[in-house]
């Protein structure tokens, strides 16, 4: 080694007892929605622990763009696959969900039994101004990063335009995105020259990189294997709903949810948002299960929980059981109902990730998908930038009016609406992240804390 030239930092080992504890910890700071999900794991892996490198984080999460249910969920479940591959990325991924369905199933029992959640709700509303704030960071952080032309500055001005102001469905965005990466690289790789090379490179500073730069822990794409796992995701998917289906018979309300919300988990794209307006045509027009203001209580009670949105099925399911409970015990009913929905929700998600991982860590070395992968890149966070901004909406005005006009379809708040304690709370959240540079804990113990406080006064 030259004489001056420091040898890089060596990178240890990650157990899988203390990559679980990590994965404990993110599930129950997972507040926010997926802008502050990433945003978390993007502070937690990324920057804090280096277990994984911006580039394969950003390739993971382009990926779980792509498909239907909760991008946040799906990611931790890839990471946690590239990690400690099958136990990892299952430890990983029920972790991510298990504490706020617990939450949820407790406070649908709440709401069932007593009709609100005053006091946790004010506990809730102090941690949404502090996942504002973090939210607010990780956008410019990983903004940053990620756009690093002007090329991928336009993008993902326009990849905010389209999602914000034309509610054009992310997927779309991101193939479109795709296509726009391979058409530069072919016929003006001027514009996007850090495609070539960059997105494929090894971080010998972090964990996964120095892990899989050893042939021996890459899972190579199989036919074999996939048709393997997919076999088994699909036992595991069904066979509950058989068992169901023999004990209760086909018209029992618990049976239906899995039928039904199976079928939501493979074709709703769009986030927990989209998944709403779909399940509140079907399960409250078409089967009667629950009453319009009672899905917009679902999703605030899921909004106030950790983990992904999408939990708010949880809480339809949970509702529609104990209301319809049939031969059972309703409160038997309800549990049933919410494991049963929770089940046929996130286990579409395992399927997803464990088979089409293999196959995307393979093209991370192919010059076009590089180039069609650093557009969506650029997308992704014009992506996350709508999602903040959909969040900041919410959590600071009572009151959100939909305008449609031409081809524009956005939200704008109700100003009169505007809530000067959750304003307050998040400029004080936001000095705390940017101005006093305060550890993740102090920022949500302080603004739970504070939110207590406004609850009682």
């Amino acid at each position: 080694m030259a004489e001056g030239t420091a040898a890089p930092p060596q990178v240890r080992d990650v157990s899988l007892r203390e990559a679980f504890w990590v994965w404990f910890r993110i599930g129950w700071l997972g507040f926010g929605g997926p802008a502050g999900q990433i945003a978390l794991m993007h502070r937690e892996l990324v920057e804090r622990r280096r277990w994984i490198s911006e580039a394969r984080f950003l390739h993971a999460l382009n990926y779980c763009m792509l498909l239907p249910g909760p991008e946040a969920q799906q990611l931790s479940v890839y990471i946690g696959w590239l990690m400690h591959r099958t136990l990892g990325g299952l430890i990983a991924g029920v972790l991510f969900v298990l504490p706020g369905a617990l939450v949820l199933v407790l406070l649908s029992a709440l709401y069932v039994h007593y009709g609100n959640t005053v006091g946790l709700a004010a506990l809730f509303f102090g941690l949404k101004a502090a996942v504002l704030a973090l939210v607010i960071e990780a956008v410019l952080r990983i903004g940053r990063r990620a756009l690093k032309t002007r090329f991928h500055l336009v993008v993902a001005a326009a990849a905010f335009i389209a999602i914000f102001l034309l509610a054009v469905p992310f997927p779309w965005i991101v193939l479109a995105a795709a296509f726009i990466g391979i058409a530069v690289q072919r016929w003006m790789p001027a514009w996007s020259p850090l495609a070539k090379a960059e997105d494929a490179a090894v971080d010998a500073n972090c964990l996964v990189d120095r892990l899989l730069a050893d042939p021996k822990r890459v899972v190579s794409p199989s036919w074999r294997r996939a048709a393997r796992v997919t076999a088994v995701c699909l036992l595991l998917w069904f066979a509950p709903l058989l068992v169901l289906q023999l004990w209760l018979g086909n018209d029992h309300v618990i049976v239906r949810e899995g039928l039904f919300f199976s079928q939501t988990a493979v074709v709703t794209f769009g986030g927990a948002y989209a998944v709403l307006a779909y399940v509140a045509q079907r399960a409250v027009e078409q089967f009667a299960w629950l009453q319009p203001a009672e899905m917009l209580d679902g999703l605030a009670l899921a909004e106030t929980t950790p983990g992904p949105l999408i939990m708010v099925l949880q809480f339809v399911g949970f509702v529609a059981a104990y209301r319809h409970a049939g031969v059972l015990d309703p409160w038997t009913a309800a549990m049933l109902g919410a494991a049963v929905t929770t089940w046929v929700t996130f286990v579409p998600c395992f399927l997803f990730v464990f088979v089409g991982a293999p196959y995307v860590e393979a093209l991370r070395r192919h010059a076009a998908t590089r180039a069609a992968l650093s557009c969506i890149t650029a997308a992704v966070v014009g992506v996350v930038l709508n999602l903040s901004a959909w969040f900041a909406l919410h959590s600071l005005f009572g009151e959100v009016r939909s305008i449609e006009w031409l081809v524009f379809r956005f939200d704008l708040p109700i100003w009169q609406s505007l809530r000067p304690a959750a304003l307050l709370l998040s400029s004080l959240a936001l000095l705390a992240v940017f101005r006093l540079k305060l550890g993740l804990g102090w920022v949500l113990g302080g603004s739970a804390a504070l939110g207590v406080l406004h609850g009682l006064w």
